[in-house]
């Protein structure tokens, strides 16, 4: 059984290229997106404590089973702890037996990243250039990254409510990209960051109904990615915007309990929602029919994306040779006889 550490997926995407991990991701998530029916899902199992929330995100198809385990406290940082940390597996379907065991905590950034990309490609205007990110935390500095792989991006607005928080973005996306390549823009507010701004991505943390941006501050043509609403009760979008959208979910049942969409009745969300992610990948459906549509990007985050992004990890581990070989699994000469281990 393979396993993959910080230290090893550091140096499988120092060998890969940090671009070239998202792209391939970018790409292994369409394919998967693209069997949507041959894998067997269910909504999240969740445990609410106080302060946060404790997950396990299962999902397999006729070969592989994949689940992961991963946390929300909003509150951690105050302790210097980590909002959302994890870990996953990757096991063979035909004897149950497991590949692959992995940190999870990087890759759930960069599976978000990719299939939040992956979507905006689909969503929003061609000519798009100029991006506002809300909430500058974990996962800023990867959004940036992939959905400028994908749009031409001239300007990146931030804000976040921690200054904080924009130090460290600020310092990090200015040593990562070549002067001017993007001009970045330090806002002191939400609104002020969503001025001009063609692509508008909230990732914030807060787990509350929260009006992170409002409806009177997004003009036509403006697509929104919602990453931030993944619980009961957190959402980020002033709820008129929903009104006014074409939205687009990643797996219904599960959006319906975590995702913008909770706050309509199933019967009203199932009328609202344009599509499900998979169908605007086989082409089912558009994104948007016109430039003045505004379109949101309902993400709650799925078993499928880390399912996609550990198969993709698996299959490099191989191809380089990194990850540490463990007995977790007893190694019998006799399968029946466990206890000569002793």
């Amino acid at each position: 059984m393979k396993i993959i550490s910080i230290s090893s997926l550091k140096q499988i995407i120092e060998i890969h290229g940090f671009e070239n991990y998202l792209k391939d991701l970018m790409s292994q998530l369409k394919s998967d997106f693209s069997r949507w029916d041959e894998f067997h899902k269910v909504p999240r199992p969740a445990t609410h404590v106080p302060g946060g929330v404790l997950e396990l995100m299962p999902v397999s198809d006729d070969t592989y089973y994949s689940f992961k385990y991963v946390n929300c406290h909003p509150k951690n940082p105050e302790q210097n702890l980590m909002t959302v940390v994890a870990t996953g597996q990757l096991s063979r379907i035909d004897t149950g037996y497991p590949l692959m065991f992995a940190e999870m905590t990087v890759l759930t950034a960069l599976r978000t990243s990719a299939t939040t990309a992956l979507a905006t490609d689909l969503m929003a205007r061609k000519d798009s250039k100029v991006m506002a990110i809300i909430g500058n935390g974990a996962q800023s500095e990867f959004l940036v990254k992939a959905i400028s792989l994908v749009r031409d991006i001239k300007e990146v607005r931030y804000f976040d409510t921690d200054e904080l928080a924009m130090d460290k973005f600020e310092e990090n996306v200015l040593a990562s990209y070549e002067e001017n390549k993007i001009n970045f823009v330090r806002c002191t507010n939400a609104e002020e960051a969503l001025l001009g701004a063609d692509i508008v991505t909230t990732c914030t943390a807060c787990k509350n109904h929260v009006d992170v941006i409002k409806d009177e501050w997004v003009k036509e043509g403006v697509h929104i990615n919602g990453i931030g609403g993944d619980c009961p009760g957190k959402t980020e979008l002033d709820f008129k915007i929903l009104d006014r959208s074409r939205i687009v979910v990643e797996y219904f049942d599960q959006s319906i309990i975590e995702g913008e969409i909770q706050r309509y009745s199933e019967v009203d969300a199932k009328e609202k929602v344009h599509a499900e992610l998979h169908e605007l990948i086989n082409g089912n459906k558009k994104g948007r029919e016109s430039d003045s549509d505004i379109t949101v990007y309902d993400s709650v985050g799925i078993a499928l994306e880390d399912y996609s992004v550990l198969r993709l990890t698996y299959e490099l581990s191989l191809k380089y040779k990194i990850g540490e070989e463990s007995d977790l699994i007893p190694d019998l000469s006799n399968p029946k006889n466990l206890i000569s281990i002793f």
